[in-house]
């Protein structure tokens, strides 16, 4: 049995006056299993953080999943009721966010926080939290994390805070870790311990883990399946190596595409033209096709998802048959 499981799950935001709700997500399914890492790539606005937030039953209103299924170790989590929330979450279920200080509280010092997602969860003395807490800070490549203990996050580089808040999700080895963006604001070095590391710690562990990134470039080393966003739908899913290696939609190839490499020096970066539609004024049809080059009449309708050489596909005309 699959560890997750998400099938058909949109997410929509009302609008006041009555008006038509936007809908932000749509459609998407996905499993995850055990010690496995998915990667959920796209442009800002595609539905990625939307996708991590419904999972997680984060969402604010005037936000809310309207339909679909998510089931984690057999369990629908759309049926959960608060109480059982607060059970999964920071326990069998934990997340990373793009921004340490939106999960580290400003005022309390890394180890109190620490010790408190411990004792919150399960039944532990003080002593025995503090233990599991510097362990955390350890695994996470944070040196002399007993010291760490005492300090406030404004006390840490931004590259600390980081690997504090991922020390913090992953205290409680929990079976699932969801993360969103979480080195997008760090320099190359950093990001690239800390997907290293969060690798190995996922590896150790044997918790899945879903990435959420806006570049391909990224997850490549990382992840063993991705979803491709756009517009609130997966487009392309499938093994990284093979959606890599031989993309099938055209958007999953103009990401590829746009990225600099050693060849390309004193070129010109390709640009994926136009730009991501808002909400309110998706296309009637395929919500690519304004800036698609392969567009054609059929795209006038939205795409069905389909299976192409065993990965998931919303395109009329993929690139294989080019």
């Amino acid at each position: 049995m699959a560890l997750l499981e998400v099938s058909g799950l949109s997410t929509s935001f009302a609008l006041a006056n009555g008006r038509k709700a936007l809908k932000a997500i749509d459609d998407v399914s996905f499993t995850l299993e055990p010690g496995e890492i998915l990667g959920i790539v796209g442009e800002s606005g595609s539905g990625k953080s939307v996708t991590a937030f419904s999972l997680m039953n984060l969402l604010d209103p005037p936000g809310r999943v309207t339909g679909g299924s998510v089931r984690f170790k057999g369990q629908e989590l759309l049926a959960c009721s608060p109480r059982q929330w607060r059970a999964l979450r920071g326990d069998r279920i934990a997340m990373v966010f793009q921004d340490p200080m939106m999960s580290l509280n400003p005022v309390m010092r890394v180890g109190d926080q620490l010790v408190e997602t411990v004792r919150v969860h399960h039944r532990r003395s003080r002593a025995q939290a503090h233990a599991q807490a510097v362990d955390a800070l350890a695994r996470v490549g944070i040196p002399a994390p007993q010291e760490r203990m005492r300090a406030y996050p404004h006390e840490l580089s931004g590259g600390m805070r980081q690997r504090v808040a991922i020390a913090n999700a992953l205290i409680n080895r929990p079976d699932l870790i969801i993360a969103d963006e979480p080195t997008t604001a760090l320099d190359v070095t950093i990001q690239a311990q800390i997907l290293y590391e969060m690798k190995q710690l996922v590896r150790e562990t044997g918790a899945a883990a879903i990435w959420i990134s806006h570049d391909l470039a990224v997850v490549k080393d990382l992840v063993d399946r991705v979803c491709v966003m756009y517009a609130g739908r997966v487009v392309e899913q499938g093994p990284v190596a093979e959606v890599i290696a031989r993309p099938l939609h055209p958007y999953t190839r103009g990401l590829l595409d746009s990225l600099p490499t050693p060849e390309m020096r004193g070129a010109t970066l390709r640009a994926i033209p136009g730009a991501a539609p808002a909400l309110a004024a998706l296309p009637p049809g395929c919500a690519f096709a304004p800036r698609c080059p392969r567009v054609r009449g059929a795209c006038s309708e939205p795409p069905a998802a389909t299976v192409v050489r065993g990965r998931t596909l919303r395109c009329f005309y993929p690139l294989e048959s080019a």
